[in-house]
């Protein structure tokens, strides 16, 4: 799925297609480069998914957990991790196997620890306004 954004106001629409089309998924990894709108294209989906409180990345944290009507939601931000052992020593396997929805950016520094089955979201810039969502189940 190809989705190309002109405007921060259309992405509320595509956050309910996202969702609506992976209804079965809970396990979202997001690439694109540092300010792309990776952290902004997941508070989008936490909002359609019913989140209430303030979402913000949990570059510091490693891990936020937000309440919904869906249940918990966790957004994981592993850019600063040295290794994937610090990813293990955190009890990610909890996490990915809660059946819970898990939106992880930076998943690259963790990739023999990602689930067999999991739904790829790119974010390509090509201008300052303008980004080209490639969304693709694994």
């Amino acid at each position: 799925m190809i989705i190309p954004v002109h405007s921060l106001t259309e992405l509320s629409a595509v956050a309910q297609r996202v969702i609506s089309t992976f209804k079965n998924d809970r396990i979202f990894l997001f690439y694109g480069q540092m300010g792309a709108g990776k952290t902004t294209f997941i508070n989008e989906l936490c909002l359609e998914l019913g989140v209430h409180d303030h979402t913000s990345s949990p570059t510091f944290s490693i891990i936020n957990e937000y309440y919904s009507d869906n249940g918990s939601l966790y957004h994981f931000d592993f850019y600063r991790l040295k290794n994937e052992s610090e990813a293990f020593d955190m009890g990610y396997e909890e996490y990915f196997y809660s059946g819970n929805y898990c939106f992880v950016e930076w998943s690259e520094k963790i990739p023999n620890l990602l689930p067999e089955s999991y739904v790829t979201v790119e974010i390509k810039v090509s201008d300052n306004q303008h980004r080209t969502l490639y969304i693709e189940k694994k």
